[in-house]
């Protein structure tokens, strides 16, 4: 049996004036603005890198605990991503640390499964673990 994928638009259109925050807009019609500060609470670029591995690795894990027949047991999951930053340039992120929390009435070796079956299906991560190229255009 083949795996369904479904197609989405996909893409993003970051925009910035003279003045003001950058805004962010997604193929499907949502909408980030994006803060400048280093104490300002809000998304920064850096944060959305984070936030994309950390929300598909959950998604990936509630489908993993389906694909294992465990979604009975699965209460949820809480995955928290952060990151090291080089201070040179140029400017990367060298080391993410990820921790992933299964909830539920699972054993150590469900859990790990669970885990290690996210990772495998996450496409963040797996893109990450990668060096996609990147083709740049400008007007």
């Amino acid at each position: 049996m083949g795996l369904k994928v479904k197609h989405r638009p996909n893409g993003a259109i970051a925009s910035v004036g003279r003045a003001g925050r950058p805004v962010v807009s997604s193929a499907t019609g949502g909408r980030i603005d994006i803060v400048t500060g280093a104490s300002e609470p809000g998304y920064n670029p850096v944060d959305l890198l984070y936030a994309s591995l950390a929300s598909c690795l959950a998604l990936s894990a509630r489908i993993a605990a389906s694909r294992l027949s465990l979604l009975d047991r699965f209460v949820g999951v809480v995955v928290s991503v952060s990151g090291e930053k080089t201070e040179e340039e140029p400017m990367r992120v060298v080391r993410m640390s990820v921790h992933i929390a299964v909830e539920g009435n699972l054993t150590e070796a469900e859990r790990a499964g669970i885990v290690h079956m996210a990772e495998e299906i996450c496409t963040v991560s797996n893109t990450l673990k990668t060096s996609p190229s990147m083709m740049l255009s400008f007007d």
